[in-house]
């Protein structure tokens, strides 16, 4: 049953989000509408300031409202530990387990040759560029224990090995499980996987 133009454009923004089905859709949707106009109204606002006013971090590529983020604005950050994550949902993660005091790049996703992700789309060359500024001394490679995050995690290893030898390369410990996404995993998990990181 169509519902009118503009409802339907509402109804298939909404069910293009993570975990939101039609039926889920069409409900957030008529909610919104007959019981909470004003928060529709809110949620409409804050939408649209975030797509005027966030952008990207110009050196570990996260989300920000400035050009540096404040954990690459902060003097008190270690520049020579980076560590390479997925997403900023991730790197939320590692900074509430208060195991880590580096440095960050974010991908945002990871290296997926049949869904047309390679190396150019997570930015692999900024990377490069970080990894050869001279003070980085440690890259921790933090994907999720997916086929694609340890594919991820191999295909950088062997380039910050290429670009510097000195560079030592490790990966989070297996604490995680296999097969989960690092953004639900509890953060104490987190942190013993941070702490245990070994060598690529």
């Amino acid at each position: 049953m169509k519902l009118g133009p503009t409802l339907d454009s509402l109804v298939d923004a909404l069910k293009r989000l993570p975990g939101i089905g039609p039926r889920s859709a069409q409900r957030i949707a008529f909610h919104l509408l007959q019981f909470d106009r004003p928060l529709a109204s809110a949620l409409g606002r804050a939408l649209l300031d975030c797509v005027d006013r966030v952008g990207h971090c110009a050196r570990c590529n996260t989300l920000s409202e400035q050009p540096l983020c404040e954990i690459c604005a902060n003097p008190k950050r270690d520049p020579g530990l980076l560590c390479v994550i997925e997403s900023p949902a991730d790197q939320l993660v590692i900074e509430q387990s208060l195991a880590y005091s580096g440095m960050y790049f974010v991908l945002f996703g990871r290296l997926s040759p049949l869904d047309g992700v390679g190396p150019r789309e997570i930015r692999l060359d900024r990377l490069l560029e970080r990894i050869g500024d001279g003070v980085v001394r440690e890259l921790i490679v933090a994907t999720s224990f997916t086929p694609e995050g340890d594919a991820t995690a191999h295909y950088i290893g062997e380039l910050a090995r290429t670009r510097d030898a000195a560079i030592k390369v490790t990966r989070l410990a297996r604490g995680v499980p296999a097969g989960a996404e690092l953004e639900y995993t509890d953060v104490n998990t987190v942190a013993q996987a941070m702490l245990d990181r070994r060598a690529e």
